[in-house]
């Protein structure tokens, strides 16, 4: 079913609407749908280079909203969140997050595990609606999400600019790999920077 779900992904990136059908792949994406917008990017942009930075923006404002939608889920509908956060099984974790939401550790914790669910293929929709769930910061959870797919997408689009077909290849051999990479990375960066300047 993914192998299907992926391919049909392939040839919306050739659709003349291909630019709405990107930003409601990304919408879905952000809160059920369970392949990413990237296997759009690529061909798009491999398609219509001089686009990469439009193409960028449409995926990051699809993404974004979508996760605002999937943060109101967890929010006001919770037997609905809960069978997607059930079918991606994490529901225990959901209940032990809440019980330490109200630490400063637990909130850093949840920034942390945020910016990595955006950034990497960690299922973000799940921590889009666990976010609702918890009552996480709805404006932090919001800058979490622009930043993280933003440069994500931005990534995406910029090395398929560079280097075409190729890339895109890489993306689905390594992506996975490399992403995660960069995402802890730059979560420790951001860690060791909050223990240097603010405590």
């Amino acid at each position: 079913m993914l192998k299907k779900l992926y391919d049909r992904c392939v040839e919306l990136a050739r659709h003349k609407f291909s630019n709405p059908l990107l930003a409601f792949v990304a919408f879905i994406e952000s809160f059920f749908f369970p392949v990413p917008p990237d296997l759009m990017i690529v061909p798009m942009v491999v398609a219509k280079r001089e686009d990469y930075l439009k193409i960028f923006l449409i995926a990051t404002v699809g993404s974004v909203l979508g996760g605002l939608f999937g943060y109101m889920l967890g929010v006001f509908f919770l037997d609905a969140s809960m069978v997607i956060i059930e079918f991606y099984g994490y529901e225990e974790k959901v209940f032990q997050i809440q019980d330490k939401m109200s630490t400063r550790g637990g909130f850093l914790a949840w920034l942390g595990i945020m910016f990595l669910a955006g950034f990497t293929p960690l299922p973000f929709k799940v921590f889009t609606i666990t976010s609702g769930v918890i009552g996480f910061n709805l404006a932090v959870f919001f800058f979490i999400c622009l930043f993280t797919r933003g440069l994500r997408f931005l990534l995406v689009s910029y090395f398929t600019f560079l280097f075409g077909k190729k890339f895109g290849e890489f993306i689905e051999k390594k992506g996975a790999l490399w992403f995660t990479i960069a995402g802890i990375f730059i979560v420790i960066l951001a860690a060791v920077l909050y223990i240097i300047f603010v405590k």
